[in-house]
């Protein structure tokens, strides 16, 4: 264009004062090694276990350096923008504990002096920006139609070349100027491009935390910057955004790293220093062999509202994050069981390339220790919380038995490894329900099964004679002494070294005594420690169960 600013002016003839803008976002004056991370999701509908993980890598970064991290919401993309959305993602990382320092820290509500932190309020700071591109001839405006751009993309395939609006395929690239001013009298709508300098066969080196130095291709593609509805695109808004709130460290999935020369082209063209970029593998799974991508539409646990339905604790949920961003962090773990993982220093360049494979077993695992951490009222007081939204029946049984309740989550509560059942707050009913009457069956079939392998006919007279025996306040040795008395009663060995010795000789030994008597108490072949698990059941209720199977 030969009379850039006259094109520009007729584009937007009303803008901000660049300076002022500048002069409203000074710089932080932090230390060089304090990071300013931001969280940039777009309210597109649920909060994603992916966010969930870039916002986390963030905040570890920016706080452990005493940094500062900031939440902007990038809302450009309206014809995708869910209503509610931009609530779910700000209470979400409240209830995870993922804190913004700057942003929209609670619903309508900023705080920090770089925003506004939604790109939607932000657009007459792009517009400003993109005047000055085009001013400069380093963007013009393009009138291309739909029809006319998809007539290049398959004459492109036609032709087999790399695809993409450039060279002799960017055909409002260099117009003259009464074309361009034809076009906008004629009210045509546009959108404004990038002038791209870049020569796609020459490398330029580029830096990535997690990868390092690597060469790639320089960018040619006039990508567009702000789209005909006046909204910028990802490309042009995050480079603005970033160098006004004055971001050191870009966190994103590594589907963008191959955009990185078109973003630092960018930050070239408008002379800024571009932050230093952070590509991370997602987060994957297993899916008939292959690794893949966590999908919104085929797993369930890609919304972070799975979690919360089925009552895994927040801290859990972050805990099994830092695994799979840290393999080093779960034997820092055992050696810090009373930390917390703030404490624990997060390195990228221990980042797994191909990407952390997503483990429910080893989420359940972290989840059961942290559970087994807390105390009797707080166990109480989080499964009721979480019953009274999600399960009545639970609930009411827990409020109507409050001390017999608390009894229950107290069995092998604060030793050296305790118990460890309960993974979720939606596990309790299972783990548990036997203790109350209205959730457990004797003699089921299923119970039958359990004891397959063993004699049936000693099952009932197993029972029966320790119930006849069994006192409320028998300690632990009296307890199991009247269980060995059973098993010699019975021809069954009461230690598993004489078994072992002389197999013959026995039935069977005193484990599979113990064996019928809790599957006829709890319907289980595993529970917490069975003398204080009778000791709750009271002994009218453990007498009952112990005799039904007569």
């Amino acid at each position: 264009m030969k009379n850039a600013k006259l094109i520009a002016d007729k584009l937007f003839p009303d803008v901000l004062n660049i300076e002022e803008i500048e002069n409203k976002y000074p710089e932080r004056n932090l230390p060089a090694d304090k990071f300013v991370t931001r969280a940039g999701p777009s309210p597109t509908g649920f909060m994603h276990l992916g966010i969930l993980y870039t916002c986390l890598i963030d905040e570890r970064l920016a706080h452990q350096t005493e940094g500062i991290f900031y939440l902007r919401i990038e809302d450009t993309d309206q014809k995708r923008e869910v209503e509610g959305a931009t609530k779910v993602i700000v209470d979400s990382l409240k209830y995870y504990g993922i804190m913004p320092d700057e942003g929209e820290v609670e619903l309508g509500k900023e705080v920090g002096s770089y925003g506004p932190y939604k790109q939607s309020a932000r657009l007459d700071i792009y517009r400003a920006y993109v005047k000055w591109l085009v001013e400069n001839n380093l963007a013009y405006p393009c009138f291309a139609t739909s029809e006319e751009l998809e007539k290049i993309t398959n004459e492109q395939e036609i032709q087999k070349i790399r695809p993409g609006y450039r060279g002799q395929w960017a055909i409002w690239r260099d117009k003259n100027d009464e074309e361009i001013l034809a076009a906008l009298e004629a009210r045509k709508t546009f959108g404004i491009r990038f002038r791209s300098n870049g020569n796609f066969e020459n490398k330029i080196k580029v830096f990535d935390m997690v990868r390092g130095q690597r060469e790639m291709s320089e960018n040619d593609l006039d990508l567009i910057l702000l789209k005909s509805d006046g909204f910028p695109t990802y490309h042009f808004a995050h480079v603005v955004d970033d160098h006004l709130m004055k971001t050191t460290n870009v966190v994103r999935g590594d589907e963008w790293l191959s955009s990185l020369p078109i973003h630092l082209q960018l930050f070239q063209a408008l002379g800024w220093t571009a932050p230093t970029y952070c590509h991370y593998s997602p987060i994957q799974k297993m899916d008939s062999g292959a690794r893949r991508k966590l999908s919104k539409r085929k797993d369930p646990e890609a919304n972070v509202q799975f979690f919360t339905d089925a009552g895994y604790l927040p801290v859990a949920i972050v805990e099994y994050l830092m695994n799979l961003l840290n393999s080093g962090f779960e034997d820092w773990r055992k050696a810090n069981p009373t930390l917390s993982y703030r404490e624990y220093k997060l390195e990228v360049k221990k980042f797994s390339p191909s990407g952390a494979l997503f483990d429910l077993n080893k989420l359940d695992d972290i989840s059961k220790n942290i559970v087994a951490s807390l105390s009797v009222d707080e166990v109480y007081n989080m499964a009721l919380e979480w019953a009274l939204k999600y399960d009545q029946e639970l609930a009411g049984l827990l409020t109507q038995n409050v001390e017999y309740s608390k009894a229950v989550f107290g069995i092998e509560r604060g030793i050296p490894n305790g118990r460890k059942d309960i993974a979720k707050w939606s596990d309790v009913k299972t783990e548990i329900g036997y203790f109350f009457d209205e959730f457990f069956s004797t003699k089921t079939e299923q119970n039958k099964e359990l004891l397959t392998g063993l004699n049936w006919d000693d099952v009932a007279l197993a029972t029966s004679k320790f119930a006849e025996t069994y006192e409320l306040n028998d300690d632990k040795d009296t307890w199991f002494n009247k269980m060995k008395a059973v098993a010699t009663e019975l021809g069954y060995a009461t230690n598993g070294k004489d078994f072992k010795l002389e197999p013959t000789k026995y039935k069977g030994q005193v484990a599979d005594i113990a064996k019928m008597v809790r599957v006829a108490l709890t319907g289980k072949t595993n529970s917490p420690d069975l003398h204080q698990v009778m000791k709750v059941l009271g002994r009218e209720r453990s007498v009952k169960r112990l005799t039904s199977w007569k």
